[in-house]
This record gives C-alpha cells, structure tokens and sequence, in this order.
C-alpha cells in the first residue's frame, strides 16, 4: 500500500471546506503522533517561514543537530555528524549584502559597517572549522565592540568570559594556514557502557560515563570516559570504548575502524580538551594504545590524511 500522492492541503484551499478528520484524531495510535491542530505541519511552517525572514536581522543557528534514522538511531544525544552538526548563518550589513538589490538599511540608526569596503564576494567560499563557541566573540568583533576575555583555566568565579575565538577573520576571505589543523569538539554523557532507560538524558549523579569526541576535516575520533560526578572530572587511564571514523572512506561514519590504528597521535591532539582532562594527564594517567596487530601501512595512511586534512567544511558562513 503506497501513501498518497499529494499529502499537502492544496494552495488557496478556503478553510471552510477543509475536513480536519476529528473522528481519527481520536485514535489512541494517531493520538500519539501529537499532530497539531487542524492543519498539521502548518503550525510547524510558521516559525520556519519567520526565521527565514530574521536572516538579514539574527544571526540564525540550529541548537543540535538530529538523527533520522541514521545509525539505527533517532534525535540528538551522541557525537555523530549528524547530531552536532548545525547551520549556522550570519549576514553582515555592507559585507556579505547583495549590492545588486537595493533594500532597506538593516541597522537604521548606527551603522558601524559604513564606509567599509570588506565586501564580501558573491558565492565565495571560506573554509574554516566553526564552533557555535565561537559565536559569541564573532558577533561582538563584526559589531565593533569589545568582546569578553577568554577564560582562564579555571573560570568558576568569573562572572563573564568566552572560550570560543572571534572568526571575524573568515570574512574578510581569510582561511587557517594550511599547515594548522582544524579541530572542533563535542561531548556527551552516558549513564552505563550498554543501553539504559536514562542513556539519552541521564541526570548528573547517574553520569558515569563522558563521550568526548575530535572532529577535524576528514575523520572523528571518540573516547568514552570514566567520569565522576561528584568531582565532574574524567579518569583519562579509564578508557571504555573508541570510535575512528575516516570521512575520506566513510563520510556517513558508519565503519568504526577504531582497533585499526594507533591512538597515540590523536590522544596529544586530545590536550585541547577541558582543563580536568589535561589535569589527569599531568598527574600522570596513561591512555593504553591498542596491540600493534595491523599493517604498518594502514597506520601510516591515517596519519599522513591526519596531517594533510581534506578540506571537507564542517560549517560555512554565509
């Protein structure tokens, strides 16, 4: 049985002869769907339709991502692709405008772009690693203000910093130097090491497990965790499990070739993550390295990809 070929009420349909189909709304199985009354994804259109039209006044970014069924999995709670990443879209009044179309001033009153001739070319393409940290001091230099200091190493007592970087830069057709690789990361807890009740939102007393995950142009590169929740630290020697994937080979991240490799070069990338994780390598907690059972060959391959990213954009400004 095929569903309908035209599922969408029809343009212009005068409400009054549209049949909202009260009687299967009652259904327990279509009660559960929570359709939204009476016209269904209508109500859902709306909002979409209104930050459409906030573009050329916000800066517009999705919270998390969302799984569809990839991976055997739905929603947003894990360091997949499809979870973390997010659009991000940010219009700069005199920079990325289209010159071609005279429109109203975004910013009637102060305009700090005036006079500026950082336009931004037409479909021109930055790649730059982004993070939605870096949102903050991005649209505190594009505004011409001063933006909160980074944060300290320990930053529990300050009332205001950022740890995100301003990406100001990317604007001004500026990419990282080739040399530097680009990294962006993510985290999320897990309650137990197999499937629980509370594995998707577990509260913080239950979280024993902390999932952080390295994701540069062409692989991403996990670890779970041993984690405290009374002292909301990480035991870095305490290892759970690993995920690699090569986006090269597998850009959907199906294939986890975490065994394949030696972990020890990632593992000094992993140095950038929060300050209690680099505390417990200080005080000299080990990351075990997998056996070395594989070729040579396949170990240098990872390596030299590590070294030379493809460039595959996680984000792009527009």
């Amino acid at each position: 049985m095929s569903l309908a070929p035209d599922p969408d009420v029809p343009k212009l349909l005068p409400a009054v002869a549209y049949n909202p189909w009260t009687d299967v709304r009652k259904r327990e199985d279509v009660q559960k769907l929570n359709v939204s009354f009476p016209f269904g994804t209508h109500s859902y259109r709306l909002p979409v339709g209104y930050s459409a039209a906030l573009l050329r006044r916000c800066v517009v970014y999705g919270r998390a991502g969302w799984s569809l069924g990839e991976h055997g999995e739905w929603a947003k709670y894990s360091n997949f692709d499809v979870a973390t990443r997010v659009p991000l879209i940010v219009f700069v009044p005199g920079v990325t405008a289209d010159h071609n179309t005279p429109t109203e001033p975004a910013f009637p009153f102060i305009d700090v772009f005036s006079g500026s001739e950082r336009s931004f070319q037409y479909d021109k393409v930055v790649r730059n690693m982004v993070e939605l940290l870096d949102v903050f001091p991005t649209v505190s230099a594009l505004a011409g203000l001063r933006g909160p200091k980074h944060c300290p190493e320990v930053s529990l007592q300050v009332d205001l910093c950022v740890e995100g970087k301003s990406l100001a830069a990317s604007f001004k057709h500026k990419e990282k130097k080739k040399n530097a690789e680009r990294l962006a990361f993510s985290q999320y807890p897990r309650p137990a090491d197999t499937p629980q009740e509370n594995s998707d939102l577990p509260d913080l007393k239950d979280i024993k497990v902390m999932g952080y995950s390295l994701r540069t142009w062409d692989y991403r590169y996990t670890l779970w965790l041993g984690f405290n929740p009374d002292t909301y630290q990480v035991n870095v020697s305490d290892v759970h499990a690993g995920e690699l994937y090569i986006h090269e080979d597998d850009p959907g991240e199906d294939t986890n070739v975490y065994s394949d490799f030696d972990h020890s070069q990632m593992m000094r990338k992993m140095t950038s993550l929060p300050q209690n994780l680099m505390s417990a390598e200080q005080n000299g907690a080990a990351v075990p390295v997998p056996d070395g059972s594989h070729e040579d060959e396949q170990r240098s391959g990872v390596k030299e990809r590590m070294k030379e990213p493809q460039k595959k954009g996680i984000l792009v400004l527009i």
